[in-house]
């Protein structure tokens, strides 16, 4: 299989980290974005969002958009968990992590570290509900190690993509120690580097 993604995107990285840790075999086919090499006629085939990442099967389906993406790979493995509730409650923190972290936390990160906008002139509203997610995590994780019981999950993987760079954007996890102690278990248990 195939992975077209780009290597300062955090959901892209979700999808190498998910291959990685169950041991999958790909390759990975850098994507600049900020070249805009995933605007081109042949990308757009693939998907027509024209967004990062993309994977394309052995067979030539190709699937778009991270967590569906890290859900299709991980399918029957340890990362996503047995037990119904369990598992509803990893897609409950997945589906929150596009709609309430990612656009705040990342899109910051985006505007500091790669168009050089300097955090004070952030929007306000950014930064501030990038604050509130991560606070929403730190109470979270307040009686877990991860965020779904004692093991890591896809839960675990799609939030630490954005959340261990969230300084990148202004914020600090200082400011959230159970966070902070969290980004290192995951990393530990993905074997991130």
């Amino acid at each position: 299989m195939k992975i077209y993604g780009d290597s300062i995107s955090g959901n892209c990285l979700k999808l190498k980290w998910t291959a990685d840790f169950l041991g999958l075999t790909y390759d990975w086919i850098e994507t600049d974005i900020l070249k805009g090499e995933s605007r081109t006629a042949a990308y757009l085939a693939m998907n027509p969002a024209g967004q990062v990442p993309v994977l394309v099967l052995d067979d030539g389906r190709a699937l778009a958009q991270s967590n569906a993406i890290i859900l299709h790979l991980a399918e029957g493995s340890s990362l996503i968990p047995a037990d119904a509730y369990d598992r509803a409650r990893m897609l409950e923190w997945m589906f929150w992590e596009q709609y309430s972290h990612e656009p705040y936390v990342a899109v910051a990160r985006f505007h500091v570290k790669y168009l050089g906008k300097p955090v004070e002139d952030l929007e306000p509203r950014l930064v501030e509900r990038g604050g509130g997610a991560l606070q929403r995590l730190e109470l979270g994780l307040a009686d877990t190690p991860f965020l779904v019981g004692d093991t890591v999950s896809l839960a675990d993987v799609a939030l630490v993509a954005y959340t261990r760079v969230a300084h990148e954007g202004g914020f600090s996890l200082d400011l959230y120690p159970a966070v902070k102690a969290w980004v290192a278990r995951v990393e530990t248990a993905l074997k991130i580097a």
